[in-house]
C-alpha cells in the first residue's frame, strides 16, 4: 500500500466542510462553475467515456454503420459517486446512459440534485431515471445499495428494479469524479473491490477522474509515489503512482488513460482512468 507521510482524510471533517459550501456550480466547482470550465470538463469526460465504450456513442462515425445501431439488450446503468449536486450526471452520464443511481454523503447536495433532476436530460420524457441516495463511499455498497446508503428520491422512467435501487443488476459504469480524495488508502481499496464487484460484465468500467499532484523522488532519482494532505477540506491529491499503485492493490486493471486538457492554470492536474 502506499504510503502517506502526511495525514490522512477524516470524513467527518470532509462533509463538515461541503455542508458549508453553496450547493451551485460555483460551490462544487471551487468557484470555476460560472466559467468555461464545466462545459470544457464534461466533453473531456464524454469523449473519455465513449473511447473505452464506443457502443455507447450514438453519432454515426467510420468506424461505425451509418444506419443507427442496433438497441441494447438492456438499459445501460451508471452509478456516479460522490455525486455532490448531480453535475456530473447531468452533463455527462445522461447523454450516455439510460439510468443513474448518484450517490452522496451531504444531504444539502442530494437534496439539491433531486431538485435539479427535472430539468436533465431524458428525465422530463421519462426516457431516462435518476435514483438518488445519501451515504458515504467507505460504507457503500453497490451491490447493496439500499442497505448501505439511505434513498432520497427518484425522476424518469419508471422501471422494475425501484424497489430495490437495482442492487442485483449490476452496473456497466461507475464513475468516481473529485471524491476519492476524501478516503484513506485502506477504505479505498476496499472500495474499489466492491465496485468491480457490481460491474455487470466483461464491457462495464470503472473511471477515476481526479485530481493529481506531483511525483516524488526516491533516492536514487527514481519517480515515488507520493500524497499531498489539504488540511481545508481534510483532503489528499495522490500521485499518479500513487493511484497506479492503489488500482493494482484492489485487482484492478488500467485500460486506458488521461489527461483533462484545457482547465485553468494553476490546478492540479486532472487525471482520467478507465480500470476493470
Amino acid at each position: 500500500m502506499v504510503e502517506i507521510e502526511t495525514r490522512e482524510p477524516v470524513v467527518e471533517d470532509g462533509i463538515k466542510y461541503w455542508e458549508e459550501q453553496p450547493a451551485t456550480y460555483d460551490g462544487v466547482l471551487g468557484g470555476f462553475g460560472s466559467g468555461s470550465l464545466p462545459r470544457i470538463e464534461s466533453l473531456g469526460s464524454r469523449q473519455f467515456l465513449m473511447h473505452v465504450c464506443p457502443d455507447l456513442c450514438t453519432v454515426p462515425s467510420a468506424l461505425r454503420p451509418l444506419s443507427p445501431p442496433p438497441p441494447p439488450k438492456y438499459r445501460i446503468r451508471a452509478l456516479d459517486v460522490g455525486a455532490g449536486i448531480g453535475r456530473v450526471t447531468a452533463d455527462t452520464l445522461l447523454h450516455l446512459v439510460q439510468d443513474v443511481v448518484l450517490v452522496e454523503p451531504v444531504e444539502k447536495l442530494v437534496r439539491s440534485a433531486l431538485e435539479r433532476a427535472p430539468s436533465w436530460k431524458g428525465i422530463a420524457d421519462r426516457s431516462k431515471s435518476i435514483t438518488v441516495l445519501q451515504g458515504t463511499l467507505q460504507d457503500l455498497d453497490p451491490l447493496r445499495l439500499y442497505e448501505t446508503t439511505k434513498h432520497v428520491g427518484h425522476a424518469g422512467f419508471v422501471h422494475d428494479c425501484d424497489s430495490d435501487g437495482g442492487s442485483n443488476t449490476g452496473f456497466d459504469v461507475v464513475w468516481c469524479q473529485w471524491c476519492l480524495m476524501y478516503m484513506s488508502d485502506r477504505d479505498l481499496v476496499a472500495f474499489f473491490r466492491r465496485c468491480r464487484e457490481s460491474l455487470r460484465d466483461e464491457r462495464s468500467i470503472i473511471v477515476v477522474k481526479e485530481n493529481t499532484g506531483a511525483n516524488g523522488k526516491g533516492p536514487d532519482g527514481e519517480p515515488t509515489p507520493l500524497v499531498y494532505f489539504d488540511e481545508d477540506d481534510s483532503s489528499v491529491a495522490r500521485s499518479d503512482l500513487a493511484w497506479k499503485a492503489l488500482f493494482e492493490e484492489a485487482g484492478l486493471t488500467l485500460v486506458h488513460e488521461q489527461i483533462q486538457h484545457g482547465l485553468p492554470p494553476g490546478l492540479y492536474a486532472v487525471h482520467m482512468y478507465a480500470l476493470r
